[in-house]
């Protein structure tokens, strides 16, 4: 039988953009721009519905599995904060269930973006530190995009 874990964990990642807080909001809303710069950039299967209560998905093929990030937006308030809720799935496992929090605000010429993100990881499918390298690479090619 499988041995069954669950890991909790919280991680708030810290960035300052050269760009005006409604480009770097933009940025998480525009299905184009955040295509550009969230999760892989090649065969993906993309959906997003910027809404509360709207839903964001991407299915991609990776080394012999398929993953699945499936989100569920609770709260936006435009150029000021995004929360949202998510399950990352490896094939038919779920690997992770998190909710996280961006928000923006000025910061000099630019802007100060925190992500929070509190996950519980199951069964070592994933692990808080490989989920925070992975969302500071991913925070890094946003710097790149805007």
């Amino acid at each position: 039988m499988t041995s069954r874990s669950t890991e909790h964990a919280t991680f708030t990642i810290e960035r300052h953009y050269d760009a005006a807080p409604a480009r770097v909001f933009a940025a998480f809303a525009d299905p184009a721009a955040k295509a550009r710069w969230f999760g892989p950039s090649a065969d993906v299967e993309r959906t997003l519905d910027f809404a509360v209560g709207g839903h964001e998905r991407f299915t991609v093929d990776g080394g012999g599995a398929s993953y699945t990030y499936d989100a569920r937006y609770e709260e936006i308030v435009p150029d000021t904060r995004i929360v949202y809720a998510y399950t990352l799935d490896r094939d038919e496992t779920r690997m992770s269930v998190s909710v996280a929090t961006v928000e923006v605000e000025p910061a000099g010429a630019g802007t100060r973006l925190m992500l929070t993100e509190q996950g519980v990881f199951l069964d070592g499918a994933d692990t808080p530190a490989e989920r925070e390298h992975g969302t500071r690479e991913m925070l890094e090619k946003l710097d790149g995009v805007l």
